[in-house]
């Protein structure tokens, strides 16, 4: 089954969830603050995206300041980083089968949904 990653309190992750029900598209929803990914599973995501984990950057949230990130870091520091502040990453992120797409536009999202 199909994966949602994002959060409720996010417009956009809103959005997704709406997309994909108009469409009739099943999925698991995971709430990735509370049950954030560990190291193997974004270490599998970025592979299912096959994009650099900078590319996921959430350059506005807090976390970003904090730890006096700059987008130019190598995968495995912000993919550390991705697991100890989850809300670093972009979402939603919908995941189907070895496939997975950041839903910015959420249209992304129909892209990998058959």
């Amino acid at each position: 089954m199909a994966i949602l990653i994002c959060t409720k309190t996010c417009t956009t992750c809103r959005k997704g969830v709406a997309l994909l029900d108009d469409h009739n598209i099943d999925y698991e929803y995971r709430e990735y603050k509370k049950n954030p990914l560990s190291l193997a599973e974004l270490q599998d995501l970025m592979q299912k995206l096959n994009v650099p984990a900078n590319t996921l950057l959430r350059k506005r949230d807090k976390a970003y300041k904090e730890n006096g990130l700059t987008g130019t870091e190598d995968d495995s520091t912000l993919l550390a980083l991705f697991v100890e502040h989850p809300t670093l990453m972009q979402r939603p992120i919908f995941v189907n089968g070895s496939k997975a797409v950041v839903g910015r536009p959420i249209e992304n999202m129909l892209t990998i949904a058959n």
